[in-house]
């Protein structure tokens, strides 16, 4: 069960590898591997029985896949020594953006949700 797991999980990780450089790498294709499992997922195409433990394992590990993202940043440590008021300053900005635009398409959603459920109501 595990084999065919990984071996699924592997399969959409390429076929999204293959569609990311399909349309010029706009989307990294471990992003275009997830969404595609998310939609044989939906479609019931693939059991998720089938991928529980593999996915399961993964997530509890997920620390370990992080090593290789610090040590890569470390082996950068001159350039983001150079340049580490440009980083922190977009870090912030960025930051701040997403928090404002996360609060206010939930202030919508939430206004547009009440609006439903009292026009139903009456």
């Amino acid at each position: 069960m595990i084999i065919k797991g990984v071996c699924i999980i592997l399969s959409f990780y390429f076929l999204g590898m293959g569609m990311s450089h399909l349309i010029g790498g706009i989307v990294p294709g471990s992003v275009c591997g997830m969404l595609l499992l998310f939609v044989a997922l939906c479609l019931r195409i693939v059991h998720p029985d089938s991928v529980r433990s593999v996915a399961r394992a993964l997530t509890q590990n997920m620390a370990v896949l992080f090593v290789p993202a610090g040590v890569g940043i470390m082996a950068q440590y001159e350039a983001i020594a150079r340049n580490w008021v440009g980083i922190i300053t977009i870090t912030l900005v960025s930051t701040v953006f997403v928090l404002l635009s996360t609060g206010a398409t939930a202030q919508y959603l939430n206004r547009c949700f009440k609006n439903k459920t009292t026009n139903t109501r009456k």
